[in-house]
């Protein structure tokens, strides 16, 4: 069942999505087909980004509440957990939220990664759907310069920058919260700010041991996860309070 989905649901429209669209834009880029499909794979997407977005720019508002109510009953954890499922409740927020685009993306991910790794190669491209046409030969060069079947370390720094970028923006700025935490919170605080500098680094270093493509992928998405998440936060911070 899981390897029908895979082939039929991921791998196989992925696989012929970007065989199409390296057969029909201007110079047969693969750089620039994978960066096109990459931008059709988020704007199917954007709907459950926005909703995860709005979710989470709740909860980093949210942060001087919960940051009351953690001292309030800092002695009561089932009190704590109380106020603080009734305080999402009241403002619609689901901190879980935020994980849901990443679990959708996984599977894409792992699916362009055998598309990369096994699909591109001439004697393979038996996959194709009828109306897409067989290329024959790929060029696997971006602009001439990268070889996205290849490893490179550019462009994986890059999609770390980007993601530091985008985890950067959920940051509460620490003014923000006007009461004083317990160690336990501080602690927390500082494990949630290390994350933000480790999951850059992961992607740097998966990236860099992964074909380019993928990490052109990455870098991709998440530019386009950045503007989406700047546009929510503009609106609602031009929302009267």
């Amino acid at each position: 069942m899981w390897s029908f989905f895979y082939n039929e649901v991921l791998y196989r429209p992925l696989f012929n999505a970007l065989i199409f669209l390296y057969n029909n834009i201007p110079g047969h880029d693969f750089g620039v087909a994978i960066i096109i499909l990459t931008v059709i794979i988020r704007i199917i997407l954007y709907p459950i980004n926005q909703k995860a977005i709005r979710s989470q720019k709740s909860l980093q508002d949210l942060q001087p509440k919960i940051k009351e109510i953690q001292q309030k009953f800092k002695d009561d954890k089932t009190k704590q957990s109380q106020a603080l499922m009734e305080l999402y409740k009241t403002n619609k927020v689901n901190p879980a939220s935020g994980c849901l685009p990443i679990l959708i993306q996984l599977p894409i991910l792992f699916a362009l990664f055998s598309v990369f790794k096994n699909g591109l190669d001439p004697a393979k491209l038996n996959g194709l759907y009828s109306f897409v046409h067989n290329p024959g030969l790929i060029n696997n060069m971006f602009f001439g310069i990268v070889d996205l079947s290849q490893k490179n370390i550019i462009l994986a720094f890059l999609a770390g920058l980007a993601q530091f970028w985008q985890s950067r923006m959920m940051i509460v700025p620490r003014a923000a919260l006007k009461t004083p935490g317990s160690k336990d919170e501080d602690m927390t605080a500082i494990i949630n700010k290390q994350m933000v500098y480790l999951f850059p680094i992961m992607t740097v270093f998966i990236a860099a041991s992964l074909p380019a493509g993928l990490a052109l992928y990455w870098l991709t998405i998440t530019i386009f996860g950045v503007v989406q998440q700047y546009m929510v936060f503009k609106k609602k911070n031009e929302q009267p309070t």
